[in-house]
């Protein structure tokens, strides 16, 4: 059996996590995991649990709490580890069960072998201690005991990473630092044994500019919040690095490199294969494939201690991707833990590059990390990114970046892996702060570039117009792409002749500034225009509003409303432009289309387009993504208060499906390409489109647990809503990002959205939005523990629906009050507040209302100890939730069903439904939280691990 209290509390037994009940239930947990083997009294356990605010009825609140945790740590076997003494409770576990214990012992440990001499040993044991340091302790639990306890953690966490800091800088570690350090050192910005830390490793790493400038601002900030200068051993310390003292520099690395600190995670063990398909061809890059060998190729051991990276840059179409696709794939066997692949889209021409922190939530799916349980903060991922990638050998391939601050967050800390970047710039400031090496790729000699076009045409056909074939080149100008493009020209038109289409390229002659390869006949809009001129009207102008794709790719329903055309004839201009390789077709269904031919695409948009054409497609494609969204979030959620409704513009086309399944997998395969265009609608000024497109993903990203995407999308469209001038949406994208914030545990922040929210509904009168913002406080509320809170909410919430006449909003609140009322222990006003709902939504048809108020009320009868009466209530909802297709809840029903036949000692009946649970959380790829919930339940029961499907979790 493990603990954990840092970054929340948890139990696992056997790596399984056990469900510990309400917020305040954990607290009982937490004070006894802090204080493990030692008895507390029943008295400081409310005083701790509840502080200066503990109800009357504190003590048997707190024995139930007490009862249930029992009941949860109970295993088969096992007798539960909470144990009642003379006085008091002890929880009777390992010392080292729960992760802050584990920290304590291996940081005493590491400090024991440092002090006998063994520093790479006890750099091994710090590093081990902090990786269990997944966040704060016991976040979220707010009382005078908790919070000095966390503060007490927080110091003892620094000394620890200090003293690791500096026997790290001991021997010769010190790259890996700055990024450990910079963070700490703006969170303690007055400590100057951090900062001496930091100022040596800045020094070290060859920035010591960065290190006066931080001795400078410590020095200030010391004086002015506390009226003192620096202590004489950081004085000293900037003394020696202004005179570059010799003794500064840094030891000989010690053999056995080691990491920078890690965390753990809670991920599955997964080899992505992400690299794509090699290029076909690649001509006169051998020395390149040589070179990067040399550079990256693994040895056997670490490259000295620091991530091997290596950049690969050049001009757009030189081949850089090629490149980098070709080594990968030479290599890859040599990376058995996996390859990471990401477009970091720095130059689309069209678009803002990607959000590394959006790539690297992918990464960390990818990995095994559960996404709906990766960290709340940017910063956080990045730590268990570096926590995933330590000690493996992974090749992480970066392409198209746009410069350094993009690439940094990317890369991991543990020198076994390897980072291979493909960019336009040279990232000299990666190369200054992670010692990246640069590979700059030029453009062919003529000898490659000829080579490469007898591969696309062949022998014979070069060699019966030579003189063609060396003008063409000439336009070509070594690069790659161009001689494909004009290859792909010849190839798809057996009547063009070589000298045919030199002609046209010598009449068609002009610059294009953005393409400027520097070549007199180089000029890549001419090789462009060759193949653009061939093709007939609708095909170019199709290629035109390919260039306004909100998104990386697209698929074809999108591109139907996109360019305004039919499906067969669309599909037909796609086979034209792939034949040209205009476009590429990467997955079936979805196309796309290099950087520079995106680039040419909107210059000839700007100069011969008929005027409105790519505002009109714009317009349609985000009506398209708008209105499809919508349409599939009303099938998700049927009785959610409808949008006003617009109208697409003409021509779009919008995709149409039959059932929620349908709907969900088409969010699946869509959400990244929405949560784009909500950025590039508001971008191109489309406040509106991008409003309704993040309103009608969230239901979806939610579901899915994906928290971090909800704050991003309603991030953007909270700003649209303000420009919009329109306060019920500002609400509610305040209350979706609330929402994200209860989910995370964010609770502060989620009542500051809130509040936002209920004071522009009250500011304009608006009862309805009033209304879902107190059902909202209301979660947020329960979510705290705060049962009081939580109805007192709930009943606003009911008034405020009743004022506006929204009956379903009214049914639903009423099941939110029934539930408060039965954890309250006032289970009879629960069913007759259930019973009212039931009315409301019997009469207006609200089947997934009634599913969810039946579940309620079987709750309450539970409760009540009317276990035939839950029995009939929970098969109401089963047979709601199944004709309504929503898995989800059936199998939620089905665990509470499995407890009311338990209660009745209907064992197998008991076993049967949690079975039938189980089996639709791993068919449907729930998360792993309900899936352990089941196994747990099963195993109560007796069931053995090969009844209730293997063990561990389920990937989401």
């Amino acid at each position: 059996m493990e603990f954990r209290v840092l970054g929340g509390v948890e139990a696992r037994v056997d790596g399984h996590r056990l469900d510990l009940g309400p917020a305040r239930q954990q607290r009982v947990l937490a004070v006894l995991l802090l204080e493990a083997g030692q008895v507390v009294t029943a008295d400081e356990l409310v005083d701790r649990i509840w502080g200066e605010h503990a109800p009357q009825r504190a003590l048997p609140t707190l024995y139930s709490y007490l009862s249930r945790l029992r009941h949860a740590l109970r295993t088969a076997g096992q007798d539960a580890p909470i144990a009642r003494r003379s006085g008091g409770y002890v929880l009777t576990v390992a010392a080292t069960a729960a992760d802050l214990h584990r920290f304590r012992a291996l940081t005493a440990r590491a400090r024991t072998t440092a002090h006998a001499g063994d520093e790479t040993a006890a750099a091994r044991l710090f590093e081990e201690a902090l990786a269990a340091w997944q966040g704060e302790l016991c976040p979220g639990m707010d009382t005078p005991w908790f919070n000095s306890r966390r503060e007490a953690a927080q110091v003892e966490r620094l000394a620890a990473v200090l003293d690791w800091s500096e026997l790290q800088l001991r021997r010769g570690f010190h790259t890996e630092l700055v990024t450990v350090l910079a963070p700490l050192a703006e969170d303690n910005p007055l400590d100057e044994r951090l900062a001496g830390a930091l100022m040596l490793a800045l020094y070290r790493g060859g920035r010591p500019a960065d290190a006066l400038n931080h001795y400078q601002s410590l020095s200030r900030r010391l004086v002015e919040e506390l009226g003192i200068d620096p202590a004489p051993p950081l004085r000293s310390l900037h003394q020696q690095i202004l005179i570059s003292d010799p003794r500064l520099a840094p030891p000989a690395r010690d053999t056995a490199p080691e990491p920078a600190h890690p965390t753990t995670a809670h991920a599955t063990t997964t080899h992505p294969r992400q690299l794509p398909a090699p290029p076909p061809l690649l001509a006169g890059r051998d020395g390149e494939l040589v070179r990067l060998d040399k550079l990256l190729a693994p040895q056997g051991e670490p490259h000295g201690g620091t991530v091997p990276i290596a950049v690969i840059c050049g001009t757009g179409g030189v081949g850089k991707t090629s490149l980098a696709l070709r080594w990968a794939h030479g290599w890859q066997e040599h990376f058995p833990d996996g390859q990471l692949f990401a477009d970091l889209q720095g130059f689309t021409p069209s678009g803002e590059p990607a959000d590394p922190y959006a790539v690297m939530r992918g990464f960390l799916e990818a990995l095994g990390a559960d996404p709906g349980s990766l960290p709340a903060t940017p910063q956080s991922q990045a730590a268990l990114y570096r926590s995933l990638t330590a000690d493996r050998r992974l090749l992480i391939v970066l392409d198209n970046a746009r410069d350094t601050d993009q690439v940094v967050p990317l890369l991991p800390g543990s020198p076994t892996c390897t980072v291979l970047i493909t960019s336009r710039h040279r990232l000299p400031g990666l190369a200054a702060s992670h010692g990246a090496a640069q590979l700059t790729l030029e453009t062919l000699d003529p000898a490659e570039a000829r080579d490469l076009l007898v591969r696309r045409l062949g022998s014979d056909r070069i060699a019966a117009e030579p003189g063609a074939a060396t003008e063409l080149l000439r336009h070509c100008a070594g690069l790659p792409i161009a001689i494909s493009v004009l290859a792909a020209r010849l190839t798809t038109d057996p009547m063009l002749t070589l000298i045919a289409l030199a002609a046209e390229l010598r009449e068609a002659a002009t610059p294009l500034d953005a393409l400027e390869t520097g070549e007199p006949n180089g000029d890549m809009r001419i090789v462009f225009a060759s193949s653009y001129l061939a093709l007939d009207t609708e095909s170019a102008r199709v290629f035109r509003q390919f260039a306004q794709a909100p998104g990386a790719d697209i698929g074809l329903p999108a591109a139907a409303s996109l360019t305004g055309l039919p499906l067969p004839r669309l599909r037909n201009r796609l086979h034209r432009l792939q034949a040209h390789h205009l476009v590429q077709e990467r997955v079936p269904g979805r196309f796309t289309c290099h950087d520079l031919l995106r680039a040419y695409a909107l210059e000839m948009t700007e100069n011969v387009a008929p005027a409105g054409e790519a505002e009109a497609a714009l317009t349609r494609v985000l009506d398209h993504y708008a209105h499809t969204a919508y349409a599939a979030d009303r099938l998700l959620l049927p009785h959610r208060d409808p949008l006003a409704p617009t109208s697409p513009a003409h021509g779009t086309r919008l995709e149409e499906f039959a059932d929620a399944d349908r709907a969900m997998e088409w969010f699946a395969s869509e959400h990244t390409v929405l949560t784009a265009a909500v950025n590039h609608a508001v971008r191109a000024g489309h406040d509106a489109q991008a409003w309704r497109m993040a309103w009608a993903i969230t239901t979806f990203l939610a579901r899915r647990a994906w928290w971090a995407d909800v704050t991003a999308v309603h991030s953007t469209a909270l700003a649209a809503a303000v420009r919009l001038g329109d306060p019920a949406a500002q609400a509610e994208s305040r209350r979706a990002l609330a929402w994200a914030c209860t989910e995370t545990g964010r609770f502060a922040e989620a009542h500051q959205e809130l509040a936002h929210a209920l004071a522009l509904a009250e500011t304009n009168g608006d009862h309805l939005s009033a209304a879902h913002t107190h059902l909202a406080v209301g979660w947020l509320y329960e979510r705290e523990d705060d049962n009081a809170a939580a109805l007192r909410h709930d009943r606003s919430a009911v008034e405020y629906f009743t004022s506006a006449g929204n009956l379903p909003g009214r049914a639903r609140a009423l099941n939110a009050v029934a539930w408060d009322h039965t954890q309250l222990g006032d289970h009879e006003a629960s069913v007759r507040r259930c019973q009212e709902a039931l009315v409301i939504q019997r009469e207006l048809g609200d089947e997934r209302g009634r599913a969810g108020t039946w579940d309620t009320l079987g709750y309450a009868y539970h409760r009540l100890g009317e276990h035939t009466k839950a029995i009939d209530c929970y098969q109401h909802s089963l047979d709601l939730n199944r004709a309504l297709g929503h898995r989800y809840n059936e199998a939620e029903t089905l665990v509470h069903l499995s407890q009311a036949h338990r209660a009745t000692e209907a064992v197998e009946s008991a076993r049967d439904v949690l079975r039938e649970a189980l089996s639709i959380y791993l068919d449907i790829q729930v998360l792993s939280p309900e899936v352990n919930q089941v196994r747990e339940l099963l195993r109560d029961l007796g069931s053995p691990p090969d009844e209730d499907g293997p063990d561990g979790p389920e990937s989401p």
